[in-house]
């Protein structure tokens, strides 16, 4: 059973025939700069993928682990090793729909991979002709350089109820600080009213709670309402919740995160029904949350991180964020509780996930919507001298 959470404090890569290729470049990558040849970063084209969706990084040991929608798990050493992941649950595959987010347990930094505690996210379906996303933990056991298995996978949350349609799962998955929760994106599969039904888990962000062996330890809490479709979910350096959410026609939102907040979807919003139909804007409603910064015309968000690293130390604190439309990544700076957008680094295609590495160096991978397969980019300054 679901409890409501009201307001307190927030205490690779294989490379095989079937889904990837080496780069055009040779194994090795290019050094290319596509787009505007002021940009302040090389991009070195490390691999390819089939409809990649999230990555992330393993940073005890660097290597990088990356979904891919139809039900697979690459992984790529930090030496160029390359391998795939067994064990990987069987997913309902179509639209928006299939395998999902991968996340480490936090707290995990030896040198060693093996023996890991992941969480992943993925659709199942239900009676019908219905679907709905779900939550499993399962230990990565990696015994060689060349593959890794998923074993004791169980499912720790489903979203409630399934419906029809393929379309906002969202189904992000983050962390926080304390290690103490795990925090989900619950799309609102495309139905809109659910979004403020206290009753649905549709169109919220909940919560787990976690303990010291990666357990949960009592039912899902919603954290907030009124949501849409979030494809981003990160804390930033300070400890606070970040969502970014697609808009309808116009209107993708960067929601600071609030207990209790209800961010007003489908009551407001910045965009309008794909239809044309207005919908109020959020100035209609004080009462309900509005988005620390909107996009109108849409930058449609495939992901977000905070950057931390070293190897661009004016971006440290600020958002990135993998855009589709335009292609690109969007930078953005916080200030206290406001975001503004600092600049935009176009891309040749659709960028759908983007990871920070153990080094500093930015990872992005594009979207493979309209793709036979999409490249994996390493960022790295240019040099200066």
């Amino acid at each position: 059973m679901m409890r409501l959470l009201f307001p307190i404090a927030f205490s690779l890569l294989a490379l095989t025939t079937a889904s990837c290729s080496a780069p055009a470049s040779g194994d090795k990558g290019g050094f290319v700069v596509p787009g505007d040849a002021s940009q302040p970063f090389l991009m070195e084209e490390i691999a390819r993928f089939e409809e990649p969706w999230a990555m992330a990084f393993d940073m005890g040991t660097g290597v990088l682990f990356i979904t891919e929608k139809k039900g697979a798990i690459r992984f790529r050493a930090p030496d160029g090793k390359v391998g795939a992941v067994t064990g990987v649950p069987k997913v309902d595959y179509g639209g928006q729909g299939g395998l999902g987010d991968f996340v480490f347990a936090p707290g995990q930094t030896s040198g060693k991979l093996d023996g890991r505690l992941v969480y992943l996210s993925w659709v199942e379906a239900g009676r019908g002709d219905t679907r709905g996303a779900v939550v499993g933990r399962a230990d990565l056991v990696c015994e060689d350089q060349s593959s890794c298995d998923l074993r004791d996978l169980r499912v720790i949350w489903r979203q409630q109820p399934k419906v029809t349609g393929r379309g906002h799962f969202s189904h992000r998955l983050a962390f926080s600080p304390d290690g103490k929760y795990l925090y989900i994106s619950s799309g609102d599969r495309q139905k809109m009213a659910p979004a403020q039904d206290r009753n649905s888990d549709l169109g919220k962000i909940v919560r787990l709670p976690i303990d010291a062996n990666g357990e949960p330890t009592g039912s899902a809490e919603q954290v907030s309402l009124g949501h849409r479709n979030m494809l981003g979910l990160q804390f930033d350096p300070q400890g606070r919740l970040w969502a970014i959410e697609h808009g309808p026609a116009g209107g993708d939102e960067l929601n600071l995160i609030k207990p209790g907040g209800n961010y007003g979807w489908p009551i407001v919003s910045q965009g309008r029904h794909y239809n044309g139909t207005p919908i109020p804007d959020h100035s209609t409603r004080p009462d309900l949350a509005a988005p620390a910064l909107s996009w109108n015309p849409v930058i449609a968000p495939g992901g977000m991180i905070f950057y931390t690293g070293d190897l661009f130390p004016e971006w440290k604190g600020q958002v990135l964020i993998a855009a589709m439309k335009p292609a690109g990544v969007v930078r953005v700076g916080i200030e206290g509780e406001a975001a503004s957008e600092m600049a935009r680094y176009p891309m040749e295609n659709r960028i759908r996930s983007i990871a920070q590495a153990p080094d500093g160096a930015i990872w992005i991978v594009e979207d493979g919507k309209y793709l036979k397969s999409s490249r994996l980019f390493r960022l790295t300054p240019k040099r200066t001298d």
